[in-house]
């Protein structure tokens, strides 16, 4: 190849990010293969570079051509970085772990699980580097079958839990949590309910249904009972949402709560019964759709309850992603969090690529969210398991069959992220121009860390400018970089 050179930067640097350059890595898009390990920077760089390509060709490819900062002027759009501009400390990124993906996960053999796990989860060389789960409390519709910890015949009721139990975890979740833990002891856990036990419910259902009045005090015992259950085998819990799409009652399972329940359930019940069993546990509300922003604006109107919440979750199937702004701005003193987005078994590599991107990690880090989460962590050929009636066309980001792993789109979408953003980052300002899209970050290392797509749909060439210097490099349409430096 012809070796051009523009304004002090080498063009085969620049066509490597636009696809032009690098090879496909070793991580398969459409097919099994072991993960494509981010390397170090090439020697006589002042960045280093990763890329994922809307075709696939480029998997977390590392830039293997130097990227410098430099003052040679050019006409290309600036993506300028202010560190003096901060806002949220992040958390981090990753996945629900569903009973069904824990389930897939545990078939594994076990130096295969180890193997997989250490790339999901560790801070290895090659590894992504997730440090962010969420789980169910009992059932989601992606687990197997329909459970509660205190499940009793019809027309029985529990009142004081004395059948209590989280033994249905035992044989896939909880194993393979203490596994994940001992790989990665920081990882954070957030636990949602989809429904409580069917008795505590006025129709007597998993699918549907409200909280009965007089089982609020039980309920709330229910989670102080599950999270104390959680610690006593080394799994703590760092936050719970109140309840799972709690607008939506026609899934299996699911439950209906209106903003002035979940008001009262939680500054009545839940907050003090948190307060009376010495549990830190953050409490987060809402935990649904961004065209609802009334939902948790009511709840943290109310002092009482705000008083016990830490902040709100959102999902993006339906509104905008700055409803999180609006949520934030009116409450500046609460958290903001994404806890969940699927990618669909119909949907596109690349479509998928750009949408998540720009949405659940770009966008909901610009709009002030402490971690973005995809769905599922894993599912089997079929888009299974799921209970009867649950999602049979969510996609894991990893599709299980037998020993075969296959690294589906949400794997990248979020690595792209967790391997480069470490908990405790702080967001910095950063631009957006054009069909550029970026969010930037600080690192507890004192390293930048730049994630910009290319939402357009043709290659574009820009600067990263920091410290009154700029870097000259060009994105290939539907295309998206990490730069740390």
């Amino acid at each position: 190849m012809k070796r051009l050179y523009f304004y002090g930067i080498a063009f085969c640097s620049a066509l490597a990010l636009a696809g032009g350059c690098a090879k496909k890595g070793a991580g398969s898009a459409n097919g099994a293969g072991g993960s494509n390990p981010p390397a170090p920077g090439p020697t006589g760089s002042d960045l280093s570079a990763w890329v994922t390509s809307s075709d696939g060709n480029q998997l977390l490819q590392p830039l293997t051509t130097p990227l410098n900062f430099g003052t040679t002027a050019n006409s290309y759009p600036n993506i300028d970085i202010d560190t003096a501009q901060t806002f949220q400390t992040v958390d981090g990124f990753g996945y629900t772990l569903t009973g069904g993906s824990a389930g897939l996960l545990q078939s594994l053999p076990a130096g295969a699980r180890q193997t997989l796990l250490r790339e999901l989860f560790s801070s290895d060389d090659g590894a992504i580097a997730v440090n962010y789960l969420r789980i169910s409390i009992g059932a989601s519709d992606l687990s197997a079958s329909v459970y509660s910890y205190d499940d009793l015949p019809a027309g029985q009721t529990d009142p004081t839990l004395q059948h209590f139990s989280i033994a249905a975890e035992e044989q896939s979740l909880l194993p393979l949590l203490q596994q994940i833990r001992s790989i990665n002891p920081s990882l954070q856990l957030l636990a949602s309910p989809w429904s409580p036990p069917a008795w505590m419910k006025d129709n007597g259902s998993s699918v549907g249904g409200s909280l009965l009045p007089q089982f609020y005090g039980a309920y709330a015992q229910y989670f102080v009972k599950y999270l104390q259950a959680m610690q006593q085998r080394g799994l703590p819990v760092q936050a719970i949402t109140v309840q799972n799409e709690p607008l939506h009652g026609g899934n299996n399972p699911s439950m209906v709560m209106t903003a002035a329940q979940q008001a009262d359930f939680v500054k009545n019940h839940l907050g003090p019964a948190f307060q009376a069993a010495g549990i830190t546990t953050k409490i987060i509300i809402w935990d649904h759709n961004c065209d609802r922003p009334d939902y948790p604006l009511n709840v943290l109107a109310d002092a009482a309850a705000k008083a016990f919440v830490d902040g709100s979750a959102f999902h993006l199937y339906a509104g905008d992603i700055s409803a999180l702004s609006q949520v934030h701005n009116a409450h500046p003193d609460r958290n903001i969090y994404f806890t969940e987005q699927y990618t669909a078994s119909n949907g596109s590599f690349g479509g998928d690529l750009r949408w998540h991107l720009r949405n659940v990690i770009i966008g909901s880090m610009r709009n002030w969210s402490r971690n973005a989460l995809e769905w599922n962590l894993a599912n089997d050929l079929s888009f299974g398991p799921h209970t009867p009636g649950g999602c049979d066309v969510c996609k894991g980001a990893l599709t299980i069959s037998g020993s075969n792993v296959t690294r589906n789109v949400s794997y990248y979408i979020i690595a792209q992220a967790s391997r480069f953003v470490t908990p405790g980052s702080v967001r910095i300002q950063s631009g957006n121009t054009g069909n550029l899209y970026s969010v930037a970050f600080r690192r507890p290392d004192g390293k930048k860390v730049l994630l910009v797509l290319n939402d357009g749909g043709s290659p574009q060439a820009f600067n990263i400018r920091y410290g009154g210097r700029w870097a000259a490099t060009v994105l290939n349409a539907g295309s998206a970089a990490t730069f740390v430096w």
